[in-house]
């Protein structure tokens, strides 16, 4: 049976009073908060309950300053809207919340001054480690991680010199693996639409040079800054077609940097009558969760979201525990995913 809910008191309710009605010791309630893990199940039952019962909260502040732990991670991605960053950040802090921490969560927009300025703010309130997208970053920003020295994992990339730890796949890899599947089917012309951030832009010259190595002409290039959208898909294609794009017997393909450009794309197409694959080969990136309900279904190239944010996660808490031998470098991989549009 559920113990009654104490009286209202007038006094504030206190730590105190939480280890008076679980029955424990202070020492034991602050273990609670700040290191659960420690503490064997049943215990850590009877002091939520208390804490529950009495709407007690504790102060985080005052105790990640007597103890130099804030219990807090912040994470800079550049879209919190993007499901590509919001799968993998939902998965990581997830993770880290069963380890007692909580994210502070950022949004730099693919803009080096603005991760900077972020990097700063965060770093002014302490958090005990930090997740960035990508290994391209600011000089100044770099150094000021640097010289915090602290646990850092960067995401969706790799380098031969992360910060910290890096948890990501090969761009390069991903575009050619890309291109040579395209070109294993019969596709003889090509474009690429992308947009213009550092993984993105790496994508595309790796795509055009494994091109160029099969004896094709080099593809058409259509960039846009910043985010990708629908309109921008749709606009692509208009401006392909009018210079020319499709080649007869349906042997041109378009790659794009991202799942929404070839879905603007695909609706253009149907828009001009276009048939994909039959007039026009299409693929995708990121394999966000509408490509296998789209009409044709969109060939794409898959990375494991929820994959990076879980080894993300676990990577930086081994940072964060110091513990020795592990992994600076962590290669998640990607997959072709064949399905009708090329």
């Amino acid at each position: 049976m559920r113990a009654a809910e104490p009286e209202p008191s007038g006094e504030p309710v206190t730590m105190a009073t939480i280890a008076r009605i679980a029955g424990v010791t202070q020492p034991t309630v602050s273990r609670a908060f700040n290191h659960p893990e420690k503490l064997s199940p049943e215990t850590l039952d009877k002091i939520m309950d208390a804490v529950r019962r009495t709407g007690y909260v504790p102060n985080m502040v005052a105790g990640g300053l007597a103890s130099n732990r804030s219990r807090m991670l912040a994470a800079i991605v550049p879209s919190i809207t993007n499901i590509i960053y919001s799968a993998l950040v939902q998965t990581f802090a997830a993770l880290v919340r069963e380890r007692g921490y909580q994210v502070m969560l950022m949004e730099s927009g693919f803009d080096a001054e603005e991760e900077a300025r972020l990097v700063r703010t965060a770093l002014a309130r302490r958090p005990e480690g930090l997740l960035l997208t990508g290994v391209d970053h600011s000089p100044a920003c770099r150094r000021m991680i640097e010289g915090a020295a602290l646990p850092t994992v960067e995401v969706w990339d790799l380098s031969a010199q992360p910060i910290d730890v890096c948890v990501g796949f090969s761009h390069d890899g991903a575009a050619r693996a890309a291109a040579e599947w395209l070109l294993a089917r019969g596709y003889t012309r090509f474009a690429v639409v992308s947009a213009d951030d550092p993984r993105a832009l790496r994508r595309r010259t790796a795509f055009c040079e494994a091109v160029a190595a099969a004896g094709h002409p080099p593809p058409d290039e259509i960039l846009f800054p910043g985010f990708a959208s629908l309109r921008r898909g749709r606009d692509a294609l208009s401006r392909l077609v009018a210079d020319g794009l499709l080649a007869p017997g349906g042997k041109s393909a378009i790659f794009c940097s991202s799942d929404v450009l070839a879905q603007g794309i695909l609706i253009e197409a149907q828009a001009r009558g276009l048939s994909v694959p039959r007039d026009l080969g299409l693929m995708g990136f990121g394999d966000q969760d509408f490509a296998v309900d789209l009409h044709p279904a969109l060939t794409t190239v898959r990375v494991d979201r929820s994959m990076l944010g879980q080894r993300a996660a676990e990577a930086l808490i081994l940072r964060i525990d110091a513990v020795a031998g592990s992994e600076r470098r962590i290669d998640i991989g990607y997959r072709i995913i064949e399905r009708d549009s090329a």
